[in-house]
């Protein structure tokens, strides 16, 4: 299997360029990951497909507003795009334009020092006010929607590119599994006695990034800094101790718990657990905490696209996208929802909700 297995034709139309008008009205397809049964429902039903005693994980990362123009001395034009907080640190922005060591930057009255060129397109930026840089990008800066929108970020961005549950500032990307999560659902869930969980990942733009090499092994994943509570790894240890299922909502959520689960504290961890996330995961690889998963449809080539995939089959996986696209669903981050796992669909009536 390839990187190249995992392309399939995503016409323009088929992308959600804007959230639904109500949130949690989107659809939502479950599958089931051992028959390739699917059946087709409503985000604000995910309730009806989990049972008491599951386990809901969430990331409550918050986007930060992260896309800003600066000038230079010769006047010239930068774009600043903010990359994602890592072990409390955010100082590295991704630029367009010609950055050296030592330039000086204005932007909304306010001075740059480009301290550091940290990679290829990336520096390491700092005020010489000494304006904590997150903070400068918050007052001034533009919500960071994905590039595939084609569009400018407006006014309904910077409620609904964020999540209800949103907390600890970070991301310059949403866990969009969960931007259609809503109180009421959250609270049907609850009454229902599916319990939940909150983890920190700060999502990064490398997670609209294709793969552009022909053997997974060639692959470098990008880095993501998370954190997981010690009451959220209880939960999730008593949780698969009772019967129980973990749902991840969302691949952040995933590759946050698989990459800590690999680590010989997991099982009998004394504080909570925090990390680089750098798992790349694709059909073949095992998964030892998540028992069901809610996603979005991805684009080709992606790595999300490839983790859906390990987890649910990829065969099985791709024939329930031909099926959304028969259906009219609507894809990436504004777009309809998916729910997989083995078994989801046992007991439950084959029809649409």
């Amino acid at each position: 299997m390839k990187p190249g297995d995992f392309d399939y034709p995503l016409e323009e139309g088929m992308i959600a360029r804007y959230p639904p008008e109500e949130r949690g009205s989107s659809r939502l397809l479950v599958l089931d990951s051992t028959t390739g049964e699917t059946l087709h429902s409503r985000y604000a039903a995910l309730a009806d497909f989990l049972r008491e005693g599951d386990l809901l994980v969430l990331n409550n990362s918050r986007v930060v507003k992260a896309r800003m123009f600066a000038l230079k001395t010769t006047g010239a034009s930068v774009e600043l795009m903010l990359l994602e907080k890592h072990e409390g640190m955010q100082d590295l922005v991704l630029y367009r334009g010609r950055l050296k060591k030592g330039d000086r930057l204005t932007a909304h009255g306010h001075d740059l020092l480009v301290c550091e060129i940290a990679g290829e397109g990336i520096a390491r930026i700092a005020s010489t006010e000494g304006l904590d840089l997150p903070l400068l990008f918050e007052r001034h800066a533009a919500v960071p929607i994905p590039p595939y929108l084609k569009r400018e970020a407006e006014a309904v961005d910077t409620e609904r590119y964020q999540t209800v549950f949103a907390e600890r500032p970070g991301s310059v990307a949403a866990p969009t599994a969960s931007l259609n999560m809503t109180p009421e659902l959250l609270a049907r869930l609850r009454g229902k006695g599916v319990d939940t969980a909150v983890l920190t990942l700060h999502v990064g733009l490398g997670t609209f990034l294709p793969i552009r090499v022909e053997r997974f092994e060639e692959h470098v994943m990008h880095r993501e800094y998370y954190e997981i509570p010690l009451d959220a790894i209880e939960k999730i240890h008593r949780t698969k101790a009772a019967g129980g299922r973990v749902v991840a909502v969302g691949t952040t959520v995933t590759r946050s718990l698989e990459h800590a689960a690999g680590r010989p504290e997991w099982d009998a961890p004394e504080t909570g657990m925090s990390g680089e996330a750098d798992i790349f995961i694709y059909p073949g690889c095992r998964f030892r905490v998540i028992d069901l998963l809610l996603t979005n449809f991805h684009a080709p080539r992606s790595t999300v696209l490839m983790l859906t995939a390990a987890f649910a089959g990829r065969e099985h996986l791709m024939k329930a996208y031909g099926e959304a696209t028969a259906e009219n669903y609507r894809f990436l981050s504004y777009g309809d929802s998916m729910l997989a796992g083995a078994g989801v669909l046992t007991g439950l009536r084959a029809e649409s909700r």
